[in-house]
């Protein structure tokens, strides 16, 4: 049974494309094809994207993107999809991602690190189904909450080859009162601050509570901006000193008055991405 439920071309206007050839580069709408899809999770119809390069006779190793946010917030609509996805893809990678259960018109509900952890798992079985997929090499990427989905996958499964993390949450309980942004997300998913299920909840989805349980197969690639005020700096920074200690193999790079998105860092957070991926996969 296919678990590929359905797949569309995404389709931009003239005026998008000219501004994904701009910021993603021309590779991205020339090379590539970026497919929504509602694909099965837990028996629950999910939405996400699928991308890929348009050569399809060679095999090209898989990556999945993990998104940040919850809910509408951080949720990657077409235009986005297109162009991140599809850079993605113009490297020569296969690349599949979530928009976790109850998004986007998804069934279920996001739990922010319980259950919809499946629907990043759920996501490895859909390469089966892309001709030109390798299945034998994949890596997987994260961005602020997609970092922590990342690391928990991490604990997960040992077929990652490469994985990324930027902005990555590693530690709930420790930015409680330091971000606004965490707060919220705490207020919307975790339940009520200090109570015993906010704490339990916390404690399990924070990585740096269980560090020695990561994928040892799988080296990360950690990047975060000296200036992030959303996932504070030092969540990085403290699981690196739990990296070295259970000896997993990793790189931090520490980027100078860099904020939650990176803006000004772009073509220098995109090399190193690049470069991890393509000495790993």
């Amino acid at each position: 049974m296919s678990k590929l439920i359905e797949r569309i071309e995404i389709e931009l206007s003239a005026t998008q494309e000219k501004m994904i050839r701009s910021g993603w580069g021309n590779e991205t709408i020339d090379n590539t094809t970026v497919e929504k899809i509602t694909y099965l999770s837990d028996d629950l119809h999910v939405k996400g994207y699928v991308a890929y390069p348009n050569d399809k006779f060679q095999k090209y190793p898989c990556v999945i993107w993990c998104r940040g946010g919850i809910g509408s917030a951080g949720a990657i609509d077409k235009f986005n999809a297109r162009g991140m996805f599809g850079q993605l893809a113009s490297w020569g990678y296969v690349v599949f991602s979530s928009q976790y259960r109850g998004n986007d018109g998804g069934e279920g509900y996001d739990e922010f690190g319980g259950d919809d952890l499946n629907d990043i798992i759920n996501l490895l079985p859909l390469a089966d189904e892309i001709p030109h997929a390798d299945t034998s090499s994949w890596g997987i990427e994260g961005w602020s909450r997609g970092g922590m989905m990342t690391y928990l996958t991490l604990t997960r499964s040992d077929i990652f080859k490469a994985a990324i993390v930027t902005g990555g949450i590693a530690n709930l309980r420790c930015n409680s009162e330091e971000s606004r942004f965490m707060r919220n997300l705490y207020e919307r998913t975790i339940g009520k601050y200090g109570s015993k299920e906010f704490n339990e909840k916390c404690h399990s989805r924070s990585i740096i509570n269980f560090p020695e349980i990561l994928s040892k197969n799988t080296p990360l690639l950690i990047i975060h901006g000296t200036k992030d005020d959303r996932v504070l700096p030092h969540d990085s920074i403290d699981l690196s000193y739990k990296l070295l200690e259970n000896d997993i193999k990793f790189k931090l790079v520490m980027l100078e008055e860099g904020h939650h998105f990176l803006k000004a860092h772009r073509k220098e957070v995109d090399r190193l991405r690049k470069e991890w991926l393509e000495k790993y996969l």
